[in-house]
């Protein structure tokens, strides 16, 4: 996993793994790469496929141990499938993990697809929410989620 580099000034940057998260509340970002075409089980009733590229999953985590916490699970490889997301990680590669203290998952969506990220699958990553496309966005680059920075 390779450190990106910020959003935004609010946005955190972990070095090469999650115990530099913070314990508080907010959004964080797991920019990955599927090498090749993958078949999920998800979303329900049909699943889907993901063709190769870079990609973007935006969570929000507001329980015990916030960010840091979700992306420890998120990041660990003996888990038991709970959401989309753990489906596309058996499959792919994290590149980088960055976390927005405070943050929203909905208005970093917004704001990648201003800029050019899009849903490849409606509904992935996001069953939970009614505002967005989906919350597992394929991007053009790394660039792009960060800024450009």
């Amino acid at each position: 996993m390779r450190p990106c580099v910020p959003l935004c000034e609010r946005t955190y940057q972990p070095g090469p793994d999650a115990r530099a998260l913070p314990a508080e509340a907010g959004a964080y970002a797991l920019v990955l790469t599927i090498a090749e075409s993958v078949q999920l089980p998800v979303p329900r009733p049909n699943g889907c496929t993901l063709s190769p590229g870079l990609y973007v999953y935006l969570g929000n985590a507001r329980g015990p141990g916030g960010i840091a916490a979700r992306v420890r699970r998120h990041l660990r490889p003996d888990k038991r499938p709970r959401w989309h997301v753990d489906h596309v990680l058996a499959r792919a590669e994290v590149r980088c993990v960055l976390g927005w203290p405070g943050g929203e998952e909905c208005a970093w969506q917004r704001w990648l697809s201003e800029r050019g990220a899009s849903a490849p699958v409606k509904g992935l990553g996001s069953s939970d929410c009614r505002r967005c496309p989906a919350h597992l966005l394929a991007v053009p680059d790394v660039a792009t989620v960060t800024g450009g920075r």
